[in-house]
């Protein structure tokens, strides 16, 4: 039989053994109050010190340096030097996103503490009641970005570190290859393997065939119908022609190559499932915006009719559109223009919710990104595990003048800056020489004007 101790031996023997091992902290433990324990709580090292650091100013910054309009957020703060910046360009009607910048949201944000994003994020996108819309959105993903910039330099450490850390050494690109011809576009893409890129884009003209069907004289504009500016595509012309630039490409280029197209939803959804059904003997990497979103009812059918991958998302606006096509499997790479839904934090969650329905991020990085919200792609991309492509920018001396620490390509990969915040800065005198202006092509219409939907 084992001899049972009292309590009081017990706790002698207790204290004993803390003294022992010079636990005074311990031994003050077993006599104080609760009251007296939370008052001996250390003060986390994040919190010590000065006051909590908060808005003093957002405004937008506007530039062109590459021929694109760029809206830039800066939201300074009450600490000094300290500021955060964030994309929120919407190119094609830049100027009305200013004073949704300028009025609302300095207003709005003034004095909040810039620790709070996902508050700041969720109170900003309610404040205007009517939820979404193209100009609040980009507004938004501005102030959402510069305060993760924000969060990032405070901490010292790159945006993507606050993600998880890296998933990977670098983020793998695809650029694009474009031509009049096929041979000419199986030209690009060997220059491009050659350059080091895995993946490639490759379009005859522009979206539909933009630009490339000089030889069709459309009716409309004959008889002087629309803008003298509007672009024409021909729907039969351009089925029969992609697969026979994905047939001379693989030719010309081999199997190795990753091939993508991007549609741009401007076929009739059944033609668009037959093209695509024609084209896996070529193996594409995907086909991007086979519908518009009006037509998303498609997806199950596509599904259905062909294996080739299928990448959607570029023209979703709401955050709540992406959850029911995700999670019924009916795409496999999400295209969200980051600076359209919101930044960073609803990108995150629409990555989040993609590792669940295998689901692969690819999102949209075209010329009219900014290099800030490229960055702020690039600190997504190394961060979250499925992580699938991403669309890459070459960035011109004058844009590298206004926008030091702009992401950097070799061998086909983005490496990311490891600067704190989104590693980007933007210099507002050089910036200031390259005014943004109103004027956007975005009408493509049939033969006979009626207006094909983008």
């Amino acid at each position: 039989m084992f001899k049972k101790e009292n309590s009081t031996e017990t706790s002698r023997r207790n204290v004993m053994k803390m003294l022992a091992a010079g636990s005074t902290a311990g031994l003050l433990s077993l006599f104080e109050s609760p009251k007296a324990r939370a008052e001996r709580y250390e003060t986390p090292q994040y919190a010590k010190g000065a006051a909590p650091v908060t808005i003093k100013k957002v405004r937008a910054i506007t530039t062109a340096p590459g021929g694109a309009n760029l809206v830039i957020v800066k939201v300074e703060t009450s600490e000094p030097g300290l500021y955060g910046l964030g994309c929120a360009t919407f190119t094609q009607r830049a100027k009305v996103v200013i004073p949704a910048i300028d009025i609302y949201l300095d207003e709005f944000c003034v004095g909040k503490d810039v620790d709070n994003i996902e508050d700041m994020w969720q109170s900003a996108y309610v404040s205007s009641y009517w939820r979404n819309d193209a100009v609040l959105n980009n507004a938004l993903s501005g102030l959402d970005q510069a305060l993760w910039d924000i969060k990032g330099k405070r901490a010292n450490v790159p945006v993507h570190q606050l993600l998880g850390g890296k998933a990977r050494i670098a983020v793998d690109t695809y650029t694009h290859a474009s031509g009049p011809t096929p041979e000419a576009i199986a030209d690009k893409v060997q220059q491009y393997m050659s350059e080091g890129f895995r993946h490639i884009r490759i379009q005859q003209g522009g979206y539909g065939g933009v630009g490339a069907m000089d030889e069709i004289k459309p009716d409309f504009k004959a008889a002087g119908f629309g803008r003298a500016t509007d672009d024409f595509s021909d729907q039969r012309t351009y089925l029969k022609r992609v697969p026979k630039m994905f047939e001379m490409v693989r030719k010309r280029c081999g199997e190795d190559i990753e091939l993508l197209h991007d549609m741009h939803e401007l076929v009739e959804p059944m033609d668009a499932i037959n093209m695509i059904k024609g084209l896996e003997e070529y193996r594409p990497y995907f086909i991007e915006d086979p519908f518009s979103p009006e037509n998303m009812g498609w997806f199950k059918q596509l599904r259905q009719s062909t294996t080739v991958p299928i990448a959607m998302g570029e023209l979703f606006n709401n955050i709540n559109e992406f959850r029911d096509p995700m999670a019924n499997q009916l795409f496999d790479y999400i295209r969200c223009h980051i600076s359209q839904i919101g930044g960073i934090t609803p990108a995150m969650k629409v990555a989040r919710l993609g590792e669940w329905f295998n689901v692969k991020t690819a999102w949209h990085g075209p010329g009219d990104t900014s290099p800030v919200g490229h960055s702020a792609n690039n600190n997504i991309d190394i961060a979250v595990w499925n992580f699938g492509i991403q669309e890459s920018q070459r960035f011109s001396d004058k844009v590298q003048e206004v926008f030091p620490g702009c992401p950097t390509i070799k061998n086909g990969y983005y490496y990311v800056n490891e600067t704190p915040g989104l590693g980007i800065d933007i210099n507002e005198k050089e910036a200031a020489k390259y005014p943004i202006g109103t004027k956007s092509r975005w009408t493509v219409r049939k033969s006979d004007g009626t207006l094909l939907k983008p």
